[in-house]
């Protein structure tokens, strides 16, 4: 069973950091897709970024490119979101996804994700 979980959330002020972990277990990463999403409060998950893990290739939505950075350790099987220069509407839950087909895309929607983790909570204080 491939399940995905991560880490890494909590508290933080305005300017501050967060590295989130997705760590996959059930099955290798070395040819996926993963992507992280964010759910705030009260609104639609969205995505923020995608790698393609065969090869590294990143995508990012323009609300977090140059602060946010997906990035990879196969030997750890785990997907990072480095986020920095946060502000208070970055707060939401904060989700993995993966699939193990070719096209891999922020534009892609929530379906298009068959494995999920759990969540974690993410705050940004003013």
């Amino acid at each position: 069973q491939i399940r995905l979980q991560e880490s890494g959330g909590g508290s933080v002020q305005a300017g501050g950091s967060l590295r989130l972990s997705c760590k996959v277990s059930g099955t290798s990463i070395s040819r996926g897709c993963v992507g992280w999403w964010r759910q705030p409060p009260e609104k639609e998950r969205e995505a923020l970024a995608t790698i393609w893990t065969a090869d590294g290739t990143a995508r990012y939505v323009d609300s977090v490119k140059g602060r946010f950075t997906i990035s990879q350790d196969h030997s750890k099987n785990t997907v990072y979101l480095e986020m920095q220069s946060m502000n208070p509407e970055d707060t939401g839950m904060y989700y993995c996804a993966a699939k193990w087909t070719r096209t891999c895309s922020v534009l892609l929607g929530p379906i298009d994700f068959p494995t999920w983790g759990q969540g974690t909570q993410v705050t940004v204080s003013s």
